[in-house]
């Protein structure tokens, strides 16, 4: 069963990669190139999941995540950060913010595979 999967990055080539991986796993993609565009995508579209990056001009990943979960309509899409600050407390940090899970940069394909099998 195909997924609608919400990827959000402010770098074209890494919208891009991402964009690739979750498409060639079989899922349709929506992509977002920034947080303040991701809440509203969430909102319109209502995905079945979030591929979010975290260092964004304006709404940054873990901004547009509070948001999106605080709102009653989408509050219950999960959320993966995908990062470059992908160190122990940056970790801590993406959950409290309640991402479900953050994907370090560098990631491979199979790392964005593993999380969309474990939440959608």
């Amino acid at each position: 069963m195909s997924n609608k999967i919400l990827v959000v990055d402010d770098s074209p080539a890494d919208l891009q990669n991402i964009k690739s991986i979750v498409s060639n796993a079989g899922h349709t993609v929506i992509t977002a190139s920034s947080g303040k565009e991701a809440i509203t995508k969430a909102k319109e579209m209502h995905p079945d999941m979030i591929f979010m990056d975290v260092i964004m001009e304006n709404t940054d990943g873990f901004e547009a995540c509070r948001e999106i979960i605080s709102d009653r309509d989408t509050k219950n899409i999960p959320i993966v950060f995908v990062s470059s600050k992908c160190q122990k407390a940056d970790r801590v940090w993406a959950e409290l913010q309640g991402g479900k899970a953050l994907v370090g940069k560098p990631y491979t394909e199979a790392e964005i595979v593993e999380q969309i099998n474990a939440y959608s």
